[in-house]
């Protein structure tokens, strides 16, 4: 079929279902889907991250909020056109609400909508200064005392939060925060970052010195400023604080250093919060409408409880405690775990000449980092994707645009492919005695990480000195610590002077517990997994991740997070969902999740 064809074909589709969503027409609407259909929905009709799924969902959604949101102007995005493979149609589209202006893909098979992404681009009268509508920063013409655009920043830092109140404060000046810092800033929402670290980028900094990002560089951009070209594919952790910094200084984000917040209330009544921080020792007391936790998606630390802990006589930390090999040369280490963490620390200290034993308490998902990026992330995160014209923005699209309900059916064919490539390494680690798995269903890492946020390693080296046996590996249970090391489950005891605990951490609530009592963190419920009924993601089935980016149980409380993707990404949306709110705009939120676990 020409393209000219199938894109006059698909583009009278649009015609036909935007008509039937102006006229209301829902039963007529919800027709034009397939019975097994997704529709996720990134604020502009749901208010919500929103995924609907088969005609009655969709239809009840549009029940909903189709008055609210009036819909027009389905069409072709503008340069782009439809392909077809397999016998499903796929098409770039943009498209109108009252108050947004959107974008999305949409896939039609047997001439119905198979799946839809809608996500809003900006609101109508709002829009970002940018591209035509940047700012001039030169002020043209004379007058008196006028203020230079230092002297206009010099005075915000120096009233906001004090005379003046923020619309919005974030707690965490990791990159999570900076982004969203970033995105509310461009949009002219005052906002204020509250970071512990003395300088932004040291959450990266003060972790252990091996650390380096295992995602490629395509897949983490910051918005608005790219990496450079020269940029290395794997940052090393120093550079990544070193560009957050930077980065924080260019975006002129109102960012408090050695600020810790002591507790917060929120007054119903004048909908606002109460947050009190120690701002390097001076108390300050912060009135912001809204608050949102940027703490790091992996939440608190997750200190075990064995047995004689306090009996040993050696050093004992958590991984994200673990500073580097350099004293614990010659010196016998355990390190408790067998995720990315672990596996990164045994091999720094292996290379320091310590004498390293990995304790693997469960299996785990090993996948080779250049397998994965070729057959995993090559097709929309790499060189080769970019000369494609799969910009990250277009790749990130595309992502989203496949609802979590069968996002492991695209990952299984990927995994069995990496399985039979690297075949002779997985039984070098099954013979080594490692324990291995590829997720509960064979979709491998991408599914782990959004279920549940853990249980595997991306390979860059650690897994040779496995197999080789210069890494240690004992498989069991450890059932308690005494003065010299650790006791196993089958009465083997390690010698140890350094216990790491790579462990892991627990729900991102447990911050709101620290900061506004359980009662609170209750109320919100557990943070992260979509309700997959797989290892450590209990059901029921909830289609978006649980709290992250969209309004929560608890009134003008968010919760943002997750890697440079993620927090690139989704802090559009919760930006817009902020902007809208403080402007007093309409936002009727559809389909809020309930919660079904508190941690």
């Amino acid at each position: 079929m020409l393209d000219s064809t199938l894109a006059n074909e698909t583009q009278a589709f649009l015609d036909d279902f935007g008509d039937a969503l102006a006229q209301g027409d829902i039963d007529r609407a919800t027709g034009m889907f397939l019975d097994d259909c997704y529709w996720r929905d990134l604020v502009t009709f749901t208010w919500n991250l929103k995924t609907v799924e088969g005609k009655d969902q969709v239809a009840d959604m549009l029940k909903h909020q189709l008055d609210t949101t009036k819909p027009r102007g389905w069409k072709l995005a503008d340069g782009e056109i439809p392909t077809e493979e397999d016998g499903v149609v796929t098409a770039w589209i943009s498209f109108e609400t009252d108050l947004a202006r959107g974008y999305g893909m949409v896939r039609l098979k047997e001439g119905k909508i198979w799946t839809l992404l809608t996500t809003m681009v900006e609101l109508k009268g709002y829009e970002e200064a940018k591209g035509f509508a940047r700012p001039l920063g030169a002020k043209h013409g004379a007058a008196k005392n006028r203020p230079t655009w230092k002297e206009e920043r010099e005075h915000e830092a120096k009233t906001l939060g004090y005379t003046e109140q923020p619309y919005c404060l974030i707690i965490g000046g990791g990159q999570g925060g900076i982004a969203l810092g970033a995105r509310l800033r461009q949009l002219g929402v005052p906002t204020i970052i509250v970071e512990r670290n003395d300088r932004p980028g040291d959450s990266w900094r003060k972790r252990y010195k091996s650390l380096c990002l295992h995602d490629p560089v395509w897949y983490d951009h910051l918005p608005y400023i790219k990496f450079p070209e020269n940029w290395p594919v794997f940052a090393p952790k120093d550079k990544i604080g070193d560009w957050l910094e930077m980065y924080t200084k260019v975006m002129e984000l109102n960012y408090w250093t050695r600020t810790t917040a002591k507790s917060a209330t929120f007054d119903e009544a004048k909908g606002e919060w109460t947050v009190v921080v120690d701002r390097d020792g001076e108390e300050v007391v912060l009135r912001p409408k809204q608050l949102v936790m940027a703490t790091g998606m992996s939440g608190k630390k997750r200190m075990p409880d064995f047995s004689g802990m306090d009996s040993f006589k050696g050093v004992q930390q958590h991984s994200s405690e673990h500073a580097g090999p350099d004293q614990w040369t010659g010196k016998k280490v355990v390190v408790v775990g067998s995720n990315n963490s672990a596996h990164d620390i045994c091999a720094a200290l292996w290379e320091h000449d310590a004498d390293v034993t990995m304790v693997q308490r469960s299996s785990t998902h090993i996948v080779r980092s250049d397998t994965l990026m070729d057959i995993g992330m090559g097709a929309l995160y790499s060189e080769q994707a970019v000369a494609n014209g799969v910009t990250t923005e277009k790749a990130d699209l595309i992502f989203a645009s496949l609802p979590y309900r069968i996002l492991h059916e695209f990952q299984i064919p990927a995994y069995e492919q990496m399985k039979e490539r690297d075949k002779d390494f997985y039984e070098g680690l099954e013979k080594a005695g490692f324990w291995l798995d590829w997720g509960d269903d064979g979709s491998g890492l991408f599914m782990k990480y959004l279920r549940r946020g853990s249980g595997y390693y991306i390979d860059v080296g650690a897994s040779q000195l496995i197999i080789d046996g210069e890494v240690k590996l004992k498989r069991g249970q450890v059932v308690s610590v005494d003065e010299t090391g650790v006791n196993l489950d089958d009465g083997t005891h390690l010698d140890a002077d350094l216990i790491v605990y790579a462990t892991g951490y627990n729900s991102m609530n447990g911050w709101v517990a620290d900061l506004m009592g359980q009662e609170t963190a209750d109320k919100l419920g557990k943070c992260w997994g979509l309700g997959s009924d797989t290892t450590k993601d209990p059901g029921p089935w909830e289609g978006e991740q649980r709290n992250m980016w969209k309004p929560t149980q608890v009134e003008n409380l968010w919760m943002h997070g997750g890697n440079l993707h993620q927090s690139r990404h989704y802090s559009q949306y919760l930006a817009l969902q902020l902007k809208a709110r403080m402007e007093g705009l309409p936002t009727p939120v559809y389909g809020k999740q309930e919660v079904h676990h508190l941690s």
